[in-house]
């Protein structure tokens, strides 16, 4: 019985806590899914005001972007409007025009008409003239007009002597002082200073310890710079200074600028000095044709082909008896404009006459022609029109002048160099023996580069190893003193020397 009971209890109480914990479950489960159900309707809500502004912010683009595409097309429309009302107006206009010519073309028919009529009675007047006069003397109308051609003849003739006679003392008189005027006032307004070119440049330094790195090691650094540029370098006791001596002005600058960046840099050897020297000299090229660019814009000229551009610009390397070659060239130009206005011809023309004139000074390779003719061959190789052809070669009378441009060119060239200061013969036949100096060493087969150093006292000559061995090297020293003796006129004694270097690179990788 009392288990009985036990069991009833146990039952009783496993239905009662059975359905406690399905109440406490479902209680909890309905509070989380209303929970959920809540945060997806909140999140919906969110993702639903997202998408909403997400499209009004899109229409709102989309209505900015047509409105602008509105006015785009409006502002067409109004420019296309008023197209059509400025050619409307032009179109009256025309007609208008055409209405006055037609207008006038009638009246002067109806003029002409009239004169035609008026000279048709005047001509029958003149027969009746001539009739009457003709019956009252005697003489038909040629018979008068002979004896009176005839009458008339000498006179003339005196008077015409004399007039001729005076016309041509007073032109004498006037083309002398119209001339003078015209020189006076082209120099008076070109007038510029003129610097005498030198042939050596002082390279400043902060402190002479650095020309103990320039030098370097028994003086390998100081070589190597003068094989690569062909300028002497002169270290002495100088305070802050280097010297750099040579008479080509291009080689002095490719030396003064490689050495400011050796010096800047700090490493100084042979290899890093050939790379900077090197590096300098393309960039000089680079310079050279800028140079000749600013010319041609500064005075105005254009069109010219670019070789001849970088031809002018290696005149600012240049000298012509010690005067700088550019400046001469340009001052010429600008004489040579004034002077043609002033006459009546061309100015642009005669500037670039006068600007090319001397370009055969400047040639890539000696030529056997004068600078004048090779100039000209320079022009007509590179388009140049045949009166520009002709001034260039002409301006020292080597060519027959077959334009007025040809004496203009000639009259400012020697204005330009006669002035008193302008040139320095001396130092142009010291440039003159340096450039014999180095081309009498050249013409030897093997050599490569020829430098002369020491105000020609002394002739570095560098051949290639591959093409001449040591026997041949001494003999050829030798050969180039006995030709420079022979052909030359020089002071003291030169001094060959021939340098024979063999070199052996590799890279390690």
């Amino acid at each position: 019985m009392v288990t009985i009971v036990v069991i009833a209890a146990i039952l009783i109480g496993a239905l009662l806590g059975y359905g406690l914990f399905r109440y406490v479950v479902k209680g909890k489960y309905d509070s989380i899914v209303q929970k959920a159900e809540e945060e997806a309707q909140v999140l919906k809500e969110k993702k639903l005001l997202e998408v909403k502004e997400k499209f009004l912010n899109k229409k709102s683009e989309l209505e900015k972007e047509v409105q602008q595409r509105n006015q785009r097309i409006q502002q067409a429309e109004n420019k296309i409007k008023q197209r059509e009302m400025s050619l409307n107006q032009r179109q009256d206009e025309l007609s208008r025009k055409n209405r006055e010519i037609e207008n006038q073309r009638q009246n002067l028919e109806n003029q002409l008409k009239r004169l035609n009529e008026k000279a048709q009675e005047v001509d029958n007047l003149h027969k009746q003239e001539l009739t009457k006069l003709e019956t009252i003397s005697g003489l038909s109308a040629e018979e008068a007009k002979e004896h009176l051609i005839e009458s008339l003849k000498d006179e003339a003739k005196t008077q015409a002597a004399s007039y001729i006679n005076d016309i041509m003392e007073e032109a004498k008189i006037s083309a002398n002082k119209e001339a003078k005027r015209i020189v006076i006032q082209s120099i008076q307004r070109v007038a510029t200073e003129t610097a005498i070119e030198n042939s050596v440049t002082v390279f400043h330094i902060d402190n002479d310890e650095v020309k103990g790195r320039i030098i370097g090691r028994e003086g390998r650094n100081i070589r190597a710079l003068e094989a690569a540029t062909g300028v002497e370098i002169v270290v002495d006791d100088t305070p802050e200074a280097i010297v750099l001596s040579a008479f080509d002005p291009v080689r002095r600058e490719i030396a003064r600028l490689a050495l400011h960046q050796l010096v800047t840099d700090g490493r100084i050897h042979p290899a890093r000095i050939e790379e900077v020297v090197a590096k300098v000299r393309k960039q000089v090229e680079e310079e050279v044709i800028e140079t000749g660019k600013r010319t041609t814009i500064d005075l105005g000229i254009h069109g010219l082909h670019p070789e001849l551009i970088r031809i002018i610009g290696k005149m600012k390397y240049r000298s012509s008896y010690g005067q700088n070659l550019l400046q001469h060239a340009r001052e010429t130009a600008n004489l040579c404009a004034i002077m043609a206005a002033e006459l009546g011809l061309n100015p642009k023309k005669a500037k670039r006459a006068g600007l090319l004139h001397d370009i055969g000074k400047v040639p890539d390779e000696e030529p056997e022609l004068p600078h004048a003719i090779y100039g000209a061959k320079l022009a007509e190789k590179y388009k140049e029109k045949p009166d520009i052809v002709n001034a260039v070669g002409a301006h020292h009378d080597e060519m027959e002048m077959t334009t007025l441009i040809a004496p203009i060119v000639q009259v400012c060239d020697a204005i330009s160099g006669a002035r008193p200061g302008a040139r320095r013969e001396i130092v142009e036949a010291y440039i003159k023996r340096l450039n014999d100096l180095e081309n009498i060493a050249m013409s030897y087969p093997g050599v490569t580069k020829t430098y002369a150093i020491q105000a020609g006292r002394e002739l570095r000559v560098i051949v290639g190893a591959d093409k001449i061995d040591d026997v041949q090297t001494e003999k050829l020293s030798g050969e180039i003193a006995k030709k420079i003796q022979d052909e030359m006129t020089y002071p003291g004694q030169v001094k060959i020397t021939v340098i024979r270097e063999t070199r052996s690179v590799s890279y390690a990788k």
